[in-house]
């Protein structure tokens, strides 16, 4: 079984499409534990209409990590709020990771939103990007697949990470097991932070987070300003 957890914070939005993909999956075999940081809007609602287990979260990290400790399942899939599952995602994410003897795995992604031109330019430098470095510098963000025995041996996600903890997690399971990007299938993802912050100022910021990683360490500071929910003023289409 799988345990598919997602952390969440006024998604009232964003959360019934990502619910409705899971549900129109082939795939049955899984438990949804929606880890909650405090929502005032309906996602409680929503998620409740679509049978998840309710846990009390926090910041990502946090709600992942509580999401984990509730799980029942072997296998751990941890997904954003704000993402969509194409048809036959688990089928062909869980064929190719069993295919490949990986213990741990993340995906390429592609905005649901914004202009052709947004969508090349987020493919080739992330997408391509996270392919061109697989074996030498592990990328994990917005989505992961990953084996539950792994992750409680890494300890989990670290909290006092205050943006990209998840390429953090991704780095340390690469020292010990067997990592790999999946290329059979890509997860859907809202661009609302590029929309909302700018997508020159958010590139500039992940650019910025990555050196930092590289050189200096996982950032622990607020130096980059990263906030969990501060979309309510995004211009909504």
């Amino acid at each position: 079984m799988i345990s598919i957890i997602i952390p969440t914070l006024n998604e009232e939005k964003y959360l019934p499409l990502l619910l409705e993909s899971i549900k129109k999956q082939e795939f049955s075999d899984y438990e949804i534990i929606l880890a909650d940081a405090g929502s005032k809007d309906k996602t409680l609602e929503i998620a409740k209409k679509y049978n998840c287990r309710i846990i009390v979260g926090g910041l990502p990290a946090k709600g992942r990590n509580e999401g984990a400790k509730a799980a029942r399942g072997d296998i751990l899939f941890f997904i954003d709020a704000d993402s969509i599952l194409p048809h036959d995602f688990f089928d062909k994410s869980l064929k190719e990771f069993k295919e490949r003897g990986l213990n741990f795995s993340s995906f390429g992604l592609m905005p649901t939103e914004g202009t052709k031109i947004h969508k090349f330019a987020f493919n080739m430098f992330y997408n391509w990007y996270i392919y061109a470095t697989e074996k030498i510098l592990p990328h994990a963000a917005m989505g992961i697949l990953a084996e539950r025995e792994l992750f409680l041996r890494l300890n989990g996600y670290d909290e006092t990470i205050t943006l990209a903890e998840d390429h953090d997690l991704g780095r340390r399971a690469k020292k010990i097991a067997s990592y790999g990007i999946i290329k059979s299938v890509k997860i859907n993802v809202s661009d609302r932070r590029f929309r909302k912050d700018g997508w020159i100022k958010t590139a500039i910021k992940y650019v910025l987070c990555e050196l930092h990683m590289i050189f200096i360490g996982p950032v622990r500071s607020d130096i980059f300003d990263y906030k969990f929910d501060h979309y309510k003023s995004e211009t909504k289409k």
